[in-house]
């Protein structure tokens, strides 16, 4: 079984970090894996670019392409309201050269695709000589252009006057991008084209959009190293660290607080009522120290990419809080629960179906800052609770997202859609 990954990147970012553990996990199962990105940050052999243009035209071509896909959101630039993420378009500055360059395989799974793959030269082309499994990191492939919806429900009917644009406009990028996406999509032939949803919450989502709602869908939860992500002994890791033996140590991580998705005013505002816990410690690890207005103790690890060093941080930790206020299967909730570390959340997403109340950590309803602020304080107060919780966040993690176990169930998929020219619709979960 030869199948290519395609991906923005490699390693940069949390979404691509899920593609390449599930591409070396099917290297270690005996499939020959391959990815073909955009921005390589690794060394990996097994890892390749698109190929550097020389060519005078193609560089021409694809600054052009570039030039329209910003001319397009030029518009929306003054009216995008603060705090959101990248909107993304359905074409790339690539076009047809990211199919030209892939190599003969029996399965492409795409992963987060972003700027890399042009809807209507690839899906014109790819699927209709090798089925495509579609990993879906967030909302994006089957949005307007937004990555995650933020309660707007347009995404099921044909988008348009989107608030992400600040647009009041039916006509507006967002339905144009709709518009191109549809027709793309419409010339894949039935049973050529698979999702693979993370959770029950996006494959629901999927089946309510009116882009994905005809295909089939797949649950397949992502993995991870067991062996690499396990506990250490909290001691050693604070020791290890440089963090006092004595301290609450509460762990956020954030690439960026930027982004009000990931909810850091809601964390901000949590923390400022335990002001009085003793002994308090907010580590966090991110680009930029995020502003604490809180009066509590704060140390700022910044980028950690070495993931034994990433599984200290979580064994140095009492709890994990992932304040997210919308999020589909974030790695670094999987990450805590192989270390062992119990986790604080909002319940939305994907993040309710990975933190267990009372088994592996506890929920407060999306935005209460109150029962975000007492799910933290009730866990570092009980000792007990949390060893307990930590025995299980370990076993779940072993029992259930192991990189052997997704390997396997991706290889059982792929193997499914290679022997049969068409699969029923419906929501398949593979454990």
């Amino acid at each position: 079984m030869h199948v290519v990954h395609l991906s923005t990147n490699d390693i940069s970012g949390g979404a691509a970090r899920a593609a390449y553990r599930l591409h070396r996990a099917l290297l270690a199962a005996g499939c020959r894996s391959q990815m073909l990105v955009a921005n390589r940050r690794s060394d990996d052999p097994t890892v390749q670019t698109l190929p550097a243009t020389v060519s005078i035209v193609k560089r021409w071509q694809r600054r052009w392409r570039g030039w329209r896909i910003r001319q397009a959101m030029k518009p929306y630039l003054q009216t995008r309201p603060s705090g959101l993420e990248p909107f993304s378009d359905d074409r790339s500055r690539y076009g047809s050269e990211l199919v030209q360059a892939l190599p003969r395989c029996d399965v492409i799974n795409l992963h987060w695709v972003a700027g890399l793959v042009d809807y209507t030269s690839f899906f014109r082309v790819v699927p209709q000589r090798v089925p495509v499994v579609w990993r879906l990191s967030d909302q994006q492939p089957f949005t307007g252009g937004c990555h995650y919806n933020e309660g707007c429900e347009r995404y099921t009917a044909a988008c348009g006057a989107c608030p992400q644009l600040g647009s009041h406009n039916d006509h507006d990028l967002s339905h144009q991008i709709w518009r191109r996406k549809r027709a793309a999509l419409a010339a894949v032939p039935a049973g050529r084209l698979h999702i693979v949803a993370l959770n029950r919450w996006i494959a629901a989502e999927v089946q309510r959009s009116s882009l994905f709602g005809h295909l089939p869908v797949h649950i397949i939860p992502n993995g991870l190293d067991t062996t690499v992500f396990a506990p250490f002994d909290q001691a050693y890791a604070r020791a290890t660290l440089g963090l006092p033996q004595q301290a609450k140590i509460v762990l956020f991580v954030a690439v960026s607080v930027a982004n009000r998705r990931k909810g850091f005013a809601e964390l901000t505002a949590a923390l400022a009522g335990m002001s009085d816990e003793p002994e308090l410690l907010l580590v966090s690890i991110g680009r930029n120290p995020p502003p604490i207005a809180a009066p509590i103790a704060h140390r700022s690890l910044g980028v950690i990419d070495e993931d034994t060093r990433l599984a200290l941080v979580y064994s140095a930790a009492d709890l994990f809080v992932i304040p997210s206020l919308q999020d589909n299967m974030p790695s670094t909730v999987l990450e805590a629960l192989a270390c062992g570390t119990p986790v604080v959340g909002f319940d939305t997403g994907g993040i309710g179906e990975l933190v267990r109340p009372g088994q592996t950590g506890w929920l407060a309803p999306v935005g209460d800052v109150v029962a975000l602020r007492a799910a933290m304080q009730r866990l570092l107060a009980n000792t007990d609770e949390r060893q307990m919780m930590s025995r299980q966040c370990r076993a779940i993690a072993l029992s259930e997202y192991r990189q052997e176990l997704q390997a396997q169930r991706y290889l059982e998929l792929y193997h499914q859609i290679t022997t049969s020219a068409h699969t029923d619709p419906g929501v398949r979960l593979r454990r």
